[in-house]
């Protein structure tokens, strides 16, 4: 699985011009891309990573707090996060270029997979995780914050 993580003041996913999820505050979108390779493993992996991973600000100005420390900070606007299916992290550009979506997985192994992990992230930061719909032609608006983005693949643990 490949993630681009986005750290944002507000975010808003929609699809045929209806707003599918939205946030205020500070958050993150998610770009998820799912591999053929991907299990369950992987999913728990990045859950553990994503909830955890400090990379806002604590009172000195230091990317020291995790979504969890931020949660609720302003009536409940702070902490949210969207989840955007993307299999086009896996194109492959080697040869011409028209990028190559092979190493991306089919419907019937994303879609459990991807349902997983917004499930799973929702239980570790205890509160619902907005998401477009898989497979949509979808329209993500978000304002970075910093800007801050971080990629995370769990076949490249670094």
């Amino acid at each position: 699985m490949r993630i681009v993580i986005q750290r944002a003041k507000g975010a808003s996913v929609s699809i045929n011009g209806h707003v599918n999820a939205e946030f205020q505050g500070l958050g993150f979108v998610i770009l998820l891309g799912i591999e053929a390779t991907d299990t369950l493993d992987d999913v728990e992996w990045l859950v553990r990573k994503v909830s955890a991973l400090r990379i806002f600000d604590d009172a000195y100005g230091v990317m020291n707090r995790s979504i969890l420390d931020i949660a609720g900070e302003h009536e409940g606007t702070d902490g949210n996060i969207i989840v955007v299916s993307q299999f086009t992290l896996f194109a492959s550009y080697k040869k011409g270029n028209r990028p190559s979506w092979l190493r991306a997985a089919t419907h019937d192994i994303s879609v459990p997979l991807y349902e997983a992990f917004v499930q799973k992230l929702s239980q570790a930061i205890g509160r619902a995780v907005g998401h477009g719909e898989f497979g949509a032609d979808m329209k993500v608006s978000l304002c970075n914050d910093g800007p801050v983005t971080i990629i995370m693949d769990t076949h490249n643990k670094e």
